[in-house]
């Protein structure tokens, strides 16, 4: 019996043959040194930093050289599926500003797609035909074979091979149905006997290749001798022979995975090869490390122990896509930052991304450098900008607060312009959710209840008699010269204080306090803190009847 002839037998309903598929997709039309990449998750488990990273990097090494980035479902775990996953995955992303070009651009929590592309289709599970008709070619040209041992015999396969003290795995004489006939394997076909389908490895593990990895350079392995398994006893593929056939129709270029696909490269050098396809390019990234508090060493990011693993962090707390996008790029390449440096207002996508520059021990997660790079990046912004964002943050998660704010637009639009139109403007929001905490005060509706901790004069009559003596010379008309002035003058007269601050550092004893310490005294009263932004312009905003009113609760 013929190789085709068992091909046919194990394949019936296999209507096309390759050329069909190779036909339908054609060579796509794009320029020169265009990437086309793809981000491509199985639908069971929840997006993370190390997804985000990934699908960041895919989609800007395609968006810079005029590509495509698509998003394809690898679907062919079932047992594993949790339902709405693709939904909250397609979600999580689209948060951040990563949106496919092309394949599952959106997915219900139902499971319902939507798709876009030419290349389709984008869910492997509706693409088993397409696997199949590959398979039979892999048959029909002695690439491939039907096994049919058990569980329990691949078992004691395994536990005869560690006594042995040899490789495991179902390779050369271990490989069982590699060279019955096909007499034989099709006669246990007829006869319902379950199947898988083998790839028939023509390479020898003594031979070396070379691999040209994007970002390890060039490495290399010993061929593949593995006849691993392409298809399962149910008809559904593994990871190794479904993305090489994705791949190859989909016209992929560049594969971004993690380091854990290594040592498959042999394997899937093999499959390439077997078809004739060209192999995309390929970079194994290391997984993101961060430092242990307790232990000072450095561990894989971990969903299962750091909340900041979780994209639901990033969205919660109101981190800027901007800002996560700045960060990722800093661990992707060790000179982003010199770039940026140099080009302080250049849009990230003018950056010329370098693979080598990747890290091969796995690039050091730091959230305090992303809340320094948030706050950078939120100084930046007009408070028109920034109160844009405000609103679009707290009508999810503060409709109460949102409410407010609306209610005061340009009020609002002021507080959060305090400092911002200046040489240096202040960097007091890291996230979006910091801003409530950071102007609630000036809100009446919000300043209430509030507990005063006063700093260096404390004494509550003290307290009185300075804001008393104050509030009868404070006009919120008067310019910010005029205004320190009055706080100076009001400082000498009070028993004991200096306006002097030179005077007051060279004998300190001599005093009860300074101008410091009074201005602190009417900074706590209007705001119930005796850290804020600039005073005077707080004092503006309020203005004298509201100023007032503040000095007035203070028993």
């Amino acid at each position: 019996m013929t190789n085709e002839e068992l091909a046919n037998i194990m394949y019936p309903d296999v209507t096309h043959d390759i050329d069909y598929y190779e036909k339908m997709y054609p060579e796509r039309k794009l320029p020169e040194g265009a990437v086309v990449s793809r981000y491509s998750p199985s639908p069971t488990g929840e997006c993370h930093m190390g997804s985000l990273f990934s699908s960041f990097i895919d989609e800007f090494v395609a968006k810079t050289t005029g590509g495509i980035f698509f998003f394809r479902v690898e679907d062919t775990d079932k047992k594993r599926e949790v339902p709405g996953c693709m939904h909250r995955q397609l979600r999580d992303l689209k948060q951040f500003g990563i949106v496919p070009m092309e394949g599952v651009v959106a997915a219900t929590e139902d499971n319902k797609y939507t798709e876009v592309g030419d290349y389709g289709p984008y869910v492997q599970s509706e693409r088993i035909e397409i696997y199949h008709t590959y398979a039979k070619w892999l048959v029909a040209n002695d690439y491939a074979y039907p096994g049919f041992e058990t569980p329990e015999e691949l078992e004691i396969m395994r536990k005869n091979q560690e006594a042995r003290k040899v490789r495991t795995g179902y390779y050369g004489a271990f490989a069982k149905y590699r060279d019955v006939s096909n007499e034989e394997k099709a006669k246990l076909i007829k006869e319902g006997h379950p199947w898988v389908l083998h790839f028939k490895s023509h390479g020898n593990y003594n031979r070396k290749i070379e691999v040209n990895d994007l970002v390890r350079g060039k490495v290399t392995f010993p061929e593949n001798d593995m006849d691993q398994i392409l298809i399962k006893e149910n008809g559904i593929p593994v990871y190794h022979f479904a993305h090489v056939i994705d791949d190859h129709l989909m016209h992929t270029t560049f594969v971004m995975r993690g380091e854990e696909w290594f040592p498959s490269v042999p394997l899937h050098v093999e499959l390439f090869k077997a078809f004739g396809f060209k192999m995309p390019k390929y970079a194994h990234t290391s997984v993101i490390m961060k430092v242990d508090e307790k232990t000072g060493n450095r561990r894989k990011l971990s969903k299962r122990y750091d909340p900041e693993a979780r994209m639901e962090y990033y969205h919660e707390m109101g981190v800027p896509t901007s800002a996560v996008h700045e960060y990722l790029m800093t661990l992707a390449n060790s000179n982003f930052e010199a770039w940026r440096d140099q080009n302080p207002n250049a849009d990230i996508y003018e950056y010329k991304f370098d693979f080598k520059k990747m890290s091969l021990s796995g690039s050091l997660f730091d959230l305090e450098k992303l809340k320094n790079i948030s706050r950078k990046y939120i100084a930046s912004l007009s408070a028109k900008e920034v109160y844009e964002n405000t609103v679009k943050y707290y009508n999810e998660f503060d409709k109460n607060f949102c409410n407010l704010i609306q209610k005061y637009k340009d009020y609002t639009i002021n507080v959060l312009n305090i400092e911002r139109e200046q040489k240096k403007p202040r960097k007091d929001y890291a996230y979006w959710s910091d801003i409530k905490n950071g102007i609630s005060y000036m809100y009446d509706e919000l300043f209430t209840n509030i507990t005063y901790t006063w700093d260096k004069i404390n004494n509550i009559s003290e307290i009185k008699d300075i804001l008393n003596k104050y509030i009868s010379v404070y006009n919120d008309t008067d310019d910010k010269d005029t205004w320190f002035n009055k706080i100076k003058e009001l400082t000498d007269s009070l028993d004991g204080y200096t306006s002097n601050m030179k005077e007051y550092k060279l004998n300190p004893d001599n005093y009860k306090g300074n101008v410091s310490d009074v201005s602190t005294v009417i900074r706590i009263a209007l705001t119930g803190r005796d850290k804020t932004p600039d005073l005077y312009e707080i004092m503006k905003l309020l203005g004298n009847n509201r100023v007032k009113e503040r000095f007035n609760k203070i028993d």
